[in-house]
């Protein structure tokens, strides 16, 4: 029989969460399949040229097998993704995973599958993301005004960083390192892990523990290659998809507190929201907030009100 071959993608550094939890994937695969797979690891496709979005188009049409990748991207194919990335609403990990394994989680894996070309194998932590930026401590939305800040493309994350007064920039991850050197962007946002990994803590004095967004992110599988595969390579990708899913929350968990002990208080300014800071950022957002509440309903909307 010929080994079945599974190609994963990702764009981070291999000492990143993401990466170790891929391959504990791989590794958990092999050892149970033996021969019948052979798994490869490209963890950061960014080196060989690609941006880190091509990943989705690589997955989906079978060049690549699997992914990971930031849940907020698949918004624009299933609009109701947008509900992960309402602010200050998922406020805690334990919060988080169960509005991931819960209904709203298993319904956006049903759409994605009826929809695209994806399989979701597993809801991955992307960590709390936080401001960072080099002109000044943001402790206010009115230290927000006027910074030119670099975001995802995802219209409602531009729209949030609008409604508090930033210039919001729509930057691939490959150029994000590049535009803070250059000092073209004044501020981003991002989990820690991205913040200390990709260096941009060397050149962002200020960063704010804001956790404005729970970064959800998607372990995908090319649907049509999943399907194609005998019942028990099936099982048992799925369950290893479990197993890394797992092991990868854990390393989140634990790289913020890592992260933040390795910061240079010299070198970095870190600002914890007060309540009521962190309040009048959730004021200035609520309007954003009711108006998606009354696009995708009540039905999906309570959901996120975990407990």
């Amino acid at each position: 029989m010929q080994s079945i071959n599974i190609r994963f993608g990702g764009y981070q550094p291999p000492t990143s969460v993401h990466n170790k939890a891929a391959e504990i994937f791989g590794h958990t695969l092999t050892a149970s399949l033996g021969h019948a797979i052979a798994f490869n690891l490209d963890g950061n496709i960014i080196a060989s040229g690609h941006q880190a979005v091509d990943l989705l188009r690589l997955v989906e049409n079978g060049e690549l097998t699997m992914c990971y990748f930031s849940a907020s991207y698949l918004a624009e194919r299933i609009p109701a993704f947008a509900l992960l990335d309402l602010p200050f609403v998922l406020t805690n990990r334990p919060m988080a995973y169960a509005v991931l394994d819960g209904p709203l989680g298993q319904h956006l894996a049903e759409e994605l599958a009826a929809y695209t070309g994806f399989r979701l194998l597993g809801w991955w932590d992307n960590g709390f993301r936080h401001l960072s930026n080099r002109v000044r401590p943001i402790e206010r939305p009115a230290d927000c005004q006027g910074l030119r800040i670099r975001t995802l493309m995802s219209d409602l994350h531009q729209e949030v960083f609008r409604l508090l007064g930033f210039e919001p920039v729509a930057l691939d991850v490959k150029d994000l390192l590049a535009s803070v050197q250059a000092g073209t962007i004044d501020a981003q946002e991002n989990p820690l892990t991205n913040i200390y990994n990709f260096g941009i803590h060397e050149h962002h004095r200020y960063i704010t523990l804001s956790s404005h967004f729970f970064g959800a992110a998607v372990l995908l599988c090319h649907q049509d290659s999943y399907e194609a595969w005998p019942t028990d390579i099936q099982q048992t990708v799925t369950t290893a998809a479990a197993e890394a899913t797992q092991a990868q929350r854990r390393f989140a968990a634990a790289e913020d507190h890592d992260i933040l002990a390795r910061l240079d208080p010299s070198q970095n300014e870190i600002t914890q929201l007060t309540e009521a800071a962190r309040a009048e950022f959730t004021q200035c957002l609520a309007p954003l907030v009711n108006e998606q509440r009354a696009r995708f309903g009540d039905h999906l909307f309570r959901h996120l009100q975990v407990g």
